[in-house]
């Protein structure tokens, strides 16, 4: 937990394209206290098992803060949890329209990293599709996610070199699909000069949506 607090943990941008903030710190925050205290977990414990700051969880839990997406992988792996548990609302079922001007956007890696949800953000999912746009020269790490999450990246244009693990990079030319289990660490790049944008697909497996980033 030392380490945890010595260094700095990230917030992410959740906003709409618009650049209006969105509730999901609220609601991350509400579900966190609920499971964990329906794990019986102190704020101390949580963060030994997670390796997150008892301040950033406090932080989180109050909606002051809203996690990365990297840091809401990790509270969730310690609960025991999807992803989806900490971020979604009851879902509305029947015919969903997302316009484009209010999809729910998340940024990283001060901008490097832009992805927007193509589904109603908060509403579970068994499939969800990012469009993603990275940046000339940035490089986007994702922890593992849970098991039996795949992912797929359909390149739309520029390069984006794929690391999954310990496997050789993959460098993807326009047009490209690569299809991956992601409960391994793994790494986008873009080494080129311009931006890159793809469609990211995630399926998960285990009864509930992913959520995992986003990408």
């Amino acid at each position: 937990m030392a380490i945890a607090m010595a260094r700095k943990e990230e917030t992410t941008n959740f906003q709409h394209a618009d650049g209006i903030p969105t509730k999901l710190s609220l609601v991350v925050g509400e579900n966190l206290r609920h499971l964990r205290r329906k794990h019986s977990l102190s704020l101390e414990q949580l963060s030994h098992l997670s390796g997150v700051s008892r301040a950033m969880l406090g932080q989180i839990e109050t909606g002051k803060s809203a996690p990365t997406i990297n840091l809401l992988g990790r509270i969730a792996e310690a609960l025991r949890v999807s992803v989806a548990s900490l971020i979604s609302n009851p879902g509305t079922g029947g015919t969903v329209i997302v316009p484009r001007d209010r999809a729910t956007t998340v940024t990283s890696g001060e901008g490097g990293f832009v992805s927007r949800a193509l589904f109603p953000w908060g509403d579970p999912q068994s499939v969800e599709i990012y469009e993603v746009t990275i940046g000339p020269a940035h490089e986007e790490a994702f922890a593992a996610s849970a098991a039996g999450t795949k992912k797929s990246l359909v390149l739309l244009s520029g390069e984006i070199i794929v690391t999954v693990g310990e496997d050789a990079p993959v460098r993807l030319a326009n047009g490209d699909t690569i299809l991956f289990n992601a409960d391994a660490p793994h790494h986008l790049n873009n080494p080129g000069g311009d931006d890159a944008k793809a469609f990211l697909v995630v399926t998960a497996f285990d009864g509930a949506n992913s959520r995992s980033r986003p990408a």
